[in-house]
């Protein structure tokens, strides 16, 4: 049939115009968002940036594998991986760098030290880039910031909801604490730890403190701090170092002066001293017992994450940087789901208003953000050595063994 000059031009102008409309949807489809993930991957935390990064990959995979972001035409996530090294300065020239070469990305998880975030936050900030964090300090949301979002509970909050916890589950395993000492490096995370506790928590749950020991990493030599707890007879020690090297010195300093876990329970905040790292040069005997307030940690309910990450990478158990930065993905999944764009500041908006119910996750609380940033009722896990594997033992829900106690 033939056509006439109109027809035929408007024939060609719809074709046109759907071919465009196609090449349009079929760009969209493939087009990827960027998100970052800024952690230490070199230098004395680069361990704990590794597992942040497995967490940072699998999550990502998974998002891409389901379908992408759907609200943005199955866009996949474009995982942009940068070190920010072992020291505030070179954790904040990280960020100028990561802002600068990549005005696209919508989001980034990092730190992991507080001290570390407290840096990076200050440029992403400045350039409303939306920061998920599992650093503990208080003062990361303290500050009056708008981009920064912590999924950890503060260390203010965990040390109010673990030491009265740790004093029931010593008693319920047949110990009885009266007597403490603190050892811990002078990191953000630690020093906003034990604030609150050398204040009052202590004090609050009936326990005297009879040493108080603050040290900068990396330790050269643990003598002088163990033998101030070995004088004192503590019954519980609370030791908080970030570096696995620390953690392994004055543990092995403790056994050689005959206060293993036997002697003196341990209990530690923060992940340094339940690191796969920690069985490399020690037996598994020195840390039988040994219990752990963290923010996260593999529990009941991820064991498909566990059986990947053994999969993929080899790696024993799932810990806080493995879960918490996987959790950190999923919820810039769902902001860009609600914000419908990849921008910014409609991802900052997203995150300020999610009101995404129960974490599956992170441990307690809701997806949810209160004006500070910090996630809404953020909860805590307890976990403890016990025949070579760091076990959740609390909260009930998540837990998979029944706490022990050493006895002196």
């Amino acid at each position: 049939m033939k056509l006439g000059r109109r027809e035929f031009l408007a024939s060609a102008g719809a074709t046109a115009l759907t071919a465009s409309l196609a090449g349009r949807s079929a760009w969209a489809q493939a087009k990827e968002v960027e998100v970052g993930l800024l952690m230490p991957l070199s230098g004395l935390y680069a361990r704990f940036g590794a597992s942040a990064r497995q967490g940072a990959e699998m999550a990502v995979d998974k998002i891409n594998k389901e379908g992408g972001i759907k609200a943005l035409g199955g866009a996949k996530m474009k995982l942009v991986v940068l070190d920010c090294g072992d020291t505030a300065e070179k954790a904040k020239s990280a960020a100028q760098r990561m802002v600068a070469e990549y005005p696209n990305m919508v989001a980034v998880s990092g730190s992991y030290l507080s001290t570390f975030t407290l840096a990076t936050s200050e440029v992403t900030e400045r350039a409303h880039l939306p920061m998920l964090t599992l650093s503990y300090s208080d003062l990361i949301t303290d500050r009056g910031f708008k981009y920064i979002f912590q999924t950890s509970a503060t260390a203010g909050s965990q040390a109010t909801q673990a030491l009265p916890t740790v004093v029931k589950i010593a008693k319920s395993a047949g110990g009885n604490p009266k007597k403490v000492a603190i050892i811990t490096d002078n990191t953000a995370a630690s020093v906003a730890s034990v604030k609150p506790m050398r204040e009052h928590l202590l004090k609050d749950v009936g326990l005297e403190l009879v040493v108080d020991e603050t040290f900068t990493p990396p330790l050269a030599d643990a003598t002088p701090l163990v033998q101030k707890v070995r004088s004192a007879r503590p019954d519980l020690l609370f030791f908080l170092p970030t570096v696995i090297s620390d953690a392994k010195l004055v543990l092995e300093k403790m056994n050689e002066f005959g206060m293993g876990q036997g002697r003196v329970p341990t209990m530690a905040f923060g992940i340094a001293m339940f690191e796969p790292d920690m069985l490399k040069s020690m037996s598994p005997d020195l840390l039988q017992g040994m219990i752990g307030s963290i923010g996260s940690w593999g529990s009941k309910g991820h064991e498909a994450i566990a059986a990947e990450l053994k999969a993929k990478y080899n790696e024993p158990w799932v810990d806080q940087n493995v879960i918490s930065t996987y959790a950190d993905y999923i919820v810039i999944k769902e902001a860009l789901e609600k914000a419908g764009k990849a921008d910014r500041e409609a991802v900052a908006t997203a995150l300020h208003t999610m009101d995404g119910g129960p974490s599956k996750y992170y441990p307690g609380g809701e997806i949810k953000f209160d004006d500070k940033g910090r996630r809404v009722n953020a909860g805590l896990t307890i976990i403890q050595w016990q025949s070579g594997v760091p076990v959740t033992i609390y909260p009930d829900n998540l837990a998979v063994a029944k706490p022990i106690w050493s006895k002196k």
